[in-house]
């Protein structure tokens, strides 16, 4: 997550720069050892060297010894890097991050290209259109250049997932990704709004504010704020939304830093729209950043109810610090805090070469299928206003834990996506059934769709035809009614878009359904938490 601040930031040149103070003047014999070095490398070493592609190595080791997230951005790599969250672009539609020279999807976009391939937070892109995507070459311009690329053209990815054996090969099909960050907003049940935030962009807030208001005045008086794989964005975006559901001078989050002028508290202006509707907020291990922002402001003030799994555990803050050559440093500068003390940010020390494998240890251990399977990560109790215990060392833990639903690790389930064979059969089931589908477009929601009896025989046809091994027939009954459910929800995903996606997949979703049970809980915390704030 970047703050909205630039820092012209220039390299010394000399030792007279550094003062006299002990730390100055250590950093001055620092950099006179680089330049000795670089000297003589330049001048006795057997090959010609490129001083200033040494250099950039130079700092990439350096900042990658520091944290996962500060980042060295060469001016070539700049544009491309800045616009995901800026603009719309052409390409696979995932958020990543390189560490320890992988490259870990944070989140695949939802309804984007990699989302309907069957890329998941948490995997390891290792081989890109037979290039590698491992090893100390790797960086942001290398990913781009191999996974962008024009609407319609394919990119063959091979990834590493966790409980999986061997390397798995998706074929994504590229697409204009939109700037839009709202994948859908739709009345659930009377009186009770669902939104679905993918990430926080320069839209989002806007975008947001006038969904919400769009379900209240069709009657809702409830919010299910859906931020499972959202990987974050601008903070400003996450403060403003958090600011929209809580009272006046409530801290939202704050920072804190070795330089005091990066110290910050966001506290809320009184002037939200939607404070007295009840409020479960939907998060995983795929909400990161600005989402966990929001998520542990709406524990902390006892504003709503918390549902799902453990969050990413992304809480350092960077800025970009502009060099003289108009490269960047995105350096980390402070950490992020929850109103009640928490730190989001989840451990890195001493094993900065794990942390892209966090996600896999979570499926190892245990903690996506079961709540007593969570490590102790912060021995710490930590408050909320009306006094709840609430616990911190990596992320935000919900107040409801909601295992992963088994059935999206199944081997086969995987092996349907890879081949992107729920897509295919929904384009051809729609051009099939067009007049039919067409009409129940102008009269009905997606919820009243049911899939003709021939939908099955007619897909299990396709799996024969790409050779697809089914599973053993003991397996195979529980999931023909899966796979028959994602099916009907890909169709409705082409006649009525992504609400009509998200509402069929709603009809069969652990965690909403949790999030349901618990709406009249939210409500009671509400009026709890508004009489504790009177005079």
């Amino acid at each position: 997550m970047l703050v909205a601040v630039a820092i012209s930031a220039g390299i010394f040149i000399g030792a007279t720069f550094f003062g006299t103070s002990p730390g100055t003047r250590q950093l001055g014999l620092s950099f006179n050892k680089y330049r000795e070095v670089l000297g003589i490398l330049q001048n006795e070493y057997v090959d010609t060297i490129d001083s200033e592609k040494m250099t950039e190595v130079a700092i990439v080791e350096m900042l990658a010894r520091l944290d996962p997230h500060s980042s060295y951005i060469p001016l070539s790599d700049l544009e491309i890097s800045n616009a995901s969250l800026e603009s719309d672009f052409e390409g696979v539609g995932i958020e990543f991050l390189i560490v320890a020279d992988t490259v870990q999807v944070i989140s695949a976009l939802q309804g984007g290209p990699s989302d309907i391939a069957g890329i998941r937070a948490g995997d390891r892109i290792i081989v890109a259109d037979g290039g590698s995507l491992v090893g100390s070459l790797v960086s942001n311009k290398e990913v781009f250049k191999k996974l962008r690329g024009p609407k319609g053209s394919v990119v063959q990815v091979e990834i590493v997932r966790y409980g999986m054996p061997r390397p798995m090969t998706f074929n994504i099909i590229r697409s204009r990704i939109p700037s839009q960050s709202i994948e859908a907003s739709f009345i659930l049940k009377p009186g009770i709004g669902y939104i679905k935030v993918s990430r926080f962009s320069d839209n989002t807030y806007v975008e947001c504010s006038q969904q919400l208001a769009a379900l209240k005045n069709q009657g809702a008086k409830s919010f299910i704020l859906d931020l499972r794989d959202n990987p974050g964005g601008y903070l400003d975006r996450a403060t403003r939304l958090a600011n929209e559901f809580l009272s006046e001078n409530r801290l939202m989050v704050y920072t804190e830093g070795k330089a005091k002028k990066y110290n910050q508290r966001y506290l809320t202006n009184g002037r939200g729209r939607f404070q007295t509707e009840s409020l479960v907020v939907l998060v995983n291990e795929g909400s990161a950043s600005a989402a966990e922002i929001l998520a542990g402001a709406i524990q902390d003030n006892d504003r709503g109810i918390i549902v799902g799994r453990r969050t990413y555990g992304k809480g350092l803050v960077q800025v970009p610090l502009s060099l003289k050559d108009g490269s960047e440093l995105r350096l980390t500068i402070s950490r992020y805090y929850t109103p009640s003390g928490r730190c989001i940010q989840k451990p890195y020390k001493d094993r900065l070469d794990g942390y892209e494998k966090d996600l896999e240890e979570r499926f190892v251990n245990g903690e996506l299928f079961h709540q007593d399977s969570l490590p102790e990560l912060d021995t710490a109790e930590y408050h909320t206003q009306l006094g709840r215990k609430v616990f911190g060392g990596g992320g935000i833990l919900p107040d409801v834990f909601v295992p992963l639903d088994s059935q999206y690790t199944n081997p086969f389930l995987v092996a349907l996506m890879q081949r992107n064979l729920f897509r295919e059969f929904a384009i051809s089931y729609v051009a099939d059934h067009k007049q039919e589908l067409d009409l129940m477009k102008k009269r009905t929601d997606a919820r009243s769709l049911n899939l003709h009896s021939s939908a099955w025989p007619e897909f299990v046809q396709l799996v024969d035809n790409r050779r697809i091994a089914w599973p053993i027939r003991s397996q195979k009954i529980g999931t023909e009614q899966f796979i028959l459910h994602l099916l009907k929800a890909y169709v409705a995903r082409q006649v009525w878009g992504e609400n009509g996606f998200y509402m069929v997949i709603s009809q069969k979703d652990a965690v909403l359904n949790a999030a349901l049970q618990k709406l009249g809980e939210a409500q009671k915390l509400l009026l709890a938490s508004r009489k504790s704030n009177l005079p």
